[in-house]
């Protein structure tokens, strides 16, 4: 750190302040639009900075970092191209409600409007996907800055915000104005707007809940898994928050999104009280908003969320309620539900999940449900399985029931590629656990090129592989919208086995369903992680439809 009155550049200045926030770990590309920033970073040794391949891969390690640790993930990146290819972590952060903060190279101050070297406008860019987008055209003002963005990307519905850095700005020398660590703001709860909508919910004959989003942390969601158990309450959850609620936990419902169980569909849909809680209702969780019909459902709709202008976007609600998932649940803890309901609507509910989750067979001799179900005993509770996007996804989530919070790192965008980054940060994070990346074949090939990351830091991940030689939830909907008019998603892949060895990574590859569990031992077994390749049969395209019925 800098001493009062001392001129340092603006390099040092913004290193400085990122360490006030209590930055340990980012993630990035090295630009020399930025090099002063990583000169400062040069004294601060218990900083690390995560070397990546592709700045995409970087911008989805930031968000896992994130989601697991509940602090802003900080990504770096070069202008220009660099900034382009980390648009697509900024956006899952958006849609997922993850906080971060993108420290991006921009041509110098001197130099804006002329379309210079790499030069584009980041507010016009990220417009659409930031919580705000600043530039730090003034040396004395990085530490004004750098506040504000940790305060932004941490306040009411948490997300990613843009810090421009000017390269004549980062050359600059100045004095700091030091700014204690952010405060992390979050709503709190009207108690009289409580109190009404629990009565209506507590009167209920058919109540039920969803949550999601992003805005958790271990103890709401404890203390909404002991509330729900006490009253006899089914739990259901959003499309990729499966982790909220321990799947084997007695009120766990399900989840909402591809594939979801006909029986939780109809239970929302029969609800004549609805909580929803960090949720948006978004179009993955309400199947196309058809689950639930915009904008008022037949249902009395209690919608606490995090952010007040998601509060009757889409939805109108009875009782809108602008409260943290935090607060909100910890209230919920004093209320006593009245004697309208069927308490054994909880037990059934349950029950109706572990039927929807037990394995089925399909044709052919690679059984992937039965893989899935598997890892429940073969891997810690603890355990922390990573996706990317694919229909390959729709096995893990069905089949696999997810720990407690914060063991399902999957992006709510869909989003490709993102489960191999993910999985790398999470070793990062916890070395000590084991995480296994669930992968497709095009979705692992999106950033296959981290692998080298994960050599470098010995973050090794476990990687399964599901390898059908083709993008399998684009063929689906071709064959489902134009049969047999097929166009554009048959895939060429490497040899993964070869691939995976090139960086010292033990390989193994499963045709059939028997041989999995000696190569999940090898894997378990080995200190650098492993690739297992399971080889897919292309007509079994989903748990419940072959590719050739499509159509039909």
């Amino acid at each position: 750190m800098g001493t009062p009155n001392q001129l340092l550049n603006g390099g040092q200045i913004l290193a400085n302040a990122l360490i006030r926030q209590g930055a340990e770990l980012g993630f990035g590309v090295p630009g020399e639009s930025f090099l002063p920033l990583l000169n400062g970073l040069v004294d601060h040794p218990k900083f690390q900075f995560v070397t990546c391949r592709q700045e995409g891969g970087a911008a989805y390690m930031a968000e896992a970092y994130a989601k697991l640790t509940g602090k802003p993930g900080i990504v770096m990146v070069t202008r220009g191209p660099g900034a382009s290819n980390a648009m697509i972590g900024i956006h899952t952060a958006y849609q997922d409600s993850t906080p971060m903060v993108l420290l991006v190279g921009q041509v110098g101050t001197d130099m804006v409007e002329r379309e210079a070297f790499q030069e584009i406008d980041y507010r016009r860019m990220y417009s659409e996907c930031a919580k705000w987008v600043g530039s730090i055209d003034r040396v004395d003002r990085i530490d004004e800055f750098v506040s504000h963005a940790f305060h932004v990307a941490q306040a009411g519905r948490k997300g990613p915000v843009v810090l421009a850095l000017p390269e004549d700005v980062l050359y600059m020398m100045g004095s700091e104005h030091p700014v204690a660590a952010a405060h992390i703001v979050q709503p709190g709860l009207d108690q009289e707007a409580f109190l009404q909508a629990m009565s209506h919910f507590s009167a209920a004959k058919n109540p039920m809940m969803i949550a999601g989003g992003g805005n958790w942390s271990k103890v709401p969601c404890d203390h909404l898994k002991k509330w729900a158990n006490r009253e006899g309450l089914p739990v259901a959850t959003s499309f990729r928050s499966q982790d909220l609620i321990d799947n084997l936990d007695p009120c766990f419902a399900g989840d909402l999104g591809i594939g979801a169980n006909p029986a939780l569909v109809k239970r929302i849909k029969e609800a004549d009280v609805l909580l929803v809680i960090g949720e948006r209702l978004g179009e993955m969780t309400t199947a196309g908003y058809s689950i639930l019909t915009p904008p008022q459902i037949k249902a009395k709709l209690i919608h606490v969320l995090s952010g007040p202008e998601e509060l009757g976007r889409v939805y109108r609600p009875d009782f809108a309620i602008n409260c943290s998932p935090d607060h909100f649940c910890k209230a919920l803890t004093e209320i006593s539900m009245g004697g309208q309901y069927d308490r054994q609507a909880m037990t059934t509910a349950h029950t109706e999940y572990l039927t929807f989750s037990a394995p089925v067979t399909v044709p052919g001799d690679l059984q992937l449900a039965q893989i899935m179900s598997s890892l429940k005993e073969l891997i810690p509770r603890n355990a922390i399985v990573t996706n990317g996007a694919g229909n390959f996804a729709t096995w893990v989530h069905r089949f696999y029931p997810y720990g407690d919070m914060r063991t399902q790192l999957a992006p709510a965008n869909g989003s490709m590629g993102y489960g191999l980054p993910a999985a790398i940060a999470a070793k990062l994070v916890h070395p000590d656990r084991v995480v296994i990346a669930v992968c497709g074949d095009g979705d692992f090939m999106m950033n296959c090129q981290e692998l080298a990351t994960a050599a470098r830091y010995g973050a090794y991940p476990i990687i399964l592989v599901v390898n059908n030689s083709m993008l399998g939830t684009i063929r689906m909907h071709q064959e489902r919208e134009f049969k047999s008019r097929v166009i554009a998603t048959e895939l060429t892949n490497p040899d993964f086995i070869k691939f995976a060895d090139s960086f010292g990574i033990p390989a193994f590859r499963v045709s059939k369903t028997e041989e999995f569990a000696a190569a999940f031992s090898e894997a378990m077994a080995s200190n650098q992680g492993a690739l297992i390749e399971l080889v897919q049969d292309q007509e079994v395209i989903s748990p419940s439809k072959l590719l050739s019925q499509l159509g039909q």
